[in-house]
């Protein structure tokens, strides 16, 4: 399996490509966010330690804009917010979907028509429990983003006419493709992605 920016940008359509080695942070940087904790690899994940607020990872290569589909497991650590939070593109656009803020229970994406996760209709709440893994599982098409928690669809909503962009804030340093935690350690593994159909 190749972990090089090069091969992740074109696998076939409908193969899982692996995005982390288990090893180490090849192919990612750790997020410039201001007061950021460390980022390091440790018994096959991930950890995303506690920033003062946050600490993430960014994606160095290249990624599809849509058409999409990505997994991962992640497990907070300590701290009471959002512990993996996911920053992906949207055709011309970014978008976040975040697990477990605004206080450690709200999952939804940040932002459609400019309303962050916890004032549009893709807010819901989980309990996430510290030092549990969670499969996380999100798909991004021209007109939807779809998104699960171990087999919970958490997100259904169509884009299509809608604004989808970024909070503001420093979560935009996270695109095209980035993990963020929020004061919170969070650790990750297993990230993958595939193509939904064959790149155009």
């Amino acid at each position: 399996m190749l972990y090089a920016a090069a091969a992740w940008a074109q696998p076939k359509a409908g193969e899982w490509q692996s995005l982390f080695d288990g090893k180490s942070l090849q192919g990612w940087r750790e997020t410039p966010f201001t007061g950021r904790g460390p980022a390091r690899v440790e018994n096959g994940a991930i950890v995303l330690g506690a920033g003062k607020p946050l600490t993430g990872i960014t994606l160095t290569g290249s990624f599809p804009k849509s058409n999409y589909e990505v997994r991962f497991e992640a497990a907070r650590r300590e701290g009471g917010d959002f512990f993996a939070s996911l920053t992906f593109p949207v055709q011309d656009s970014f978008c976040t979907w975040v697990t477990g803020g605004w206080g450690g229970d709200i999952v939804g994406l940040s932002s459609l028509d400019g309303w962050d996760a916890s004032d549009n209709e893709t807010r819901s709440y989980v309990n996430f429990e510290k030092e549990r893994w969670y499969a996380f599982r999100l798909e991004v098409t021209d007109d939807r983003i779809l998104a699960w928690i171990d087999d919970r669809q958490i997100v259904n909503v169509a884009i299509a006419g809608r604004s989808v962009g970024l909070r503001y804030g420093e979560i935009k340093l996270s695109a095209p493709f980035g993990f963020a935690s929020y004061a919170t350690t969070g650790v990750l593994r297993k990230i993958e992605y595939r193509l939904l159909r064959a790149a155009r």
